[in-house]
């Protein structure tokens, strides 16, 4: 280590005795949180041996790493790429999260039915310090939100907002704006207007309510000639989407397109390959995982709107952080970001 003279020690001596740059340096005394922990560590071990007259706020600093935050996140079925994908980046950005140590649990949810979601809630929140999930709106479900956020536990709904008697914070996308996006893209593709088919993972899954309800506001100000067939439930299941899309071309072969809100894409994927292609039929889908990928490519989907995953583990995590230090009574956090949009020359 190099002598430092009789003078006090500063910020740019301290940057050159723990090898980092003054702007670091600067943000472990003011932003600690925005630093990782070895860094941090490196540079107290730095500020200890010159005899830096920050020494104290470091220390406070260092010492962020040994706290360590319990949280739990609650996904839908463990079977659907969406949700595996989803899982293991939040598992990533927990990992690399700066400010401190971060407990994760990951469950899925393999019976969807609204007194099992409000078990598996219950049960999750009594394990950790913060909870996110994905979850339908119901009155089982918000009774079992409720009485976690009484124990202390603040909740975070993914993907789709949740509404009970106390806050719930949100993290995703602006779910209208995804619907609108959706009949744009069909307003500008489709080149007669006709029938669009619409399928939905569930009624009570509010994202995909929220989608319904921007898709038919566009087509209502903007072009009325299309005539949107009623939403199809899906209840996040392969098997009957494909069921669905199959009814749907026979019941409607005049249908010049469909919008896939929900889950099932991969059966609706089935279901219109199964078919013979139709250069004006237009399909707008959602979320970009492998089969969705290859969709596009071979002309199957036409376009994909999708969650930006990486941003949105990682805006999982520190909400959940936030919302664990604010505590249940300091307000609720709403979190939303742009959505990324993939067409078959994208990918």
């Amino acid at each position: 280590m190099e002598f430092f003279n009789m003078k006090r020690p500063t910020i740019p001596d301290l940057a050159k005795a723990a090898g980092v740059s003054v702007s670091t340096v600067n943000r472990v005394l003011s932003e600690p949180e925005s630093v990782r922990s070895n860094t941090r560590t490196r540079v107290l071990a730095a500020a200890e041996e010159i005899g830096f007259y920050g020494l104290g706020t470091i220390k406070q600093a260092a010492k962020a790493q040994e706290v360590i935050h319990r949280v739990g996140v609650l996904l839908q079925r463990r079977e659907r790429r969406f949700y595996r994908l989803l899982g293991d980046s939040i598992a990533q950005a927990a990992e690399a999260y700066p400010a401190c140590n971060i407990d994760l649990t990951v469950e899925y949810m393999e019976d969807l039915t609204p007194e099992k979601v409000a078990a598996h809630i219950q049960s999750l929140g009594g394990r950790c310090e913060a909870l996110a999930i994905v979850a339908p709106q119901h009155p089982a479900v918000a009774d079992a939100i409720d009485a976690v956020l009484e124990s202390g536990v603040p909740v975070v709904s993914l993907i789709g907002p949740l509404t009970a008697k106390g806050g719930i914070s949100f993290v995703g996308l602006d779910n209208w704006k995804v619907g609108r996006t959706a009949a744009w893209a069909f307003d500008r593709m489709v080149r007669q207007p006709g029938k669009i088919g619409i399928l939905v993972g569930s009624h009570r899954l509010r994202n995909q309510e929220m989608n319904e309800s921007g898709f038919r506001s566009y087509f209502r100000e903007h072009n009325s000639g299309f005539t949107l067939l009623e939403p199809l439930p899906t209840y996040e299941s392969a098997v009957v989407a494909r069921e669905h899309v199959e009814k749907l071309l026979t019941d409607h072969p005049d249908m010049c397109g469909l919008f896939i809100s929900g889950g099932g894409v991969t059966g609706a994927i089935a279901a219109l390959r199964a078919t013979p292609k139709r250069e004006d039929f237009v399909t707008v889908g959602y979320e970009l995982f492998e089969d969705t990928r290859a969709a596009l490519i071979d002309g199957t989907i036409s376009l994909i709107l999708s969650h930006p995953i990486e941003r949105f583990a990682s805006e999982t995590i520190a909400t959940l952080v936030k919302a664990k230090n604010a505590g249940p009574d300091n307000g609720v956090f709403r979190i939303t970001f742009p959505f990324d949009m993939y067409s078959p020359e994208s990918v």
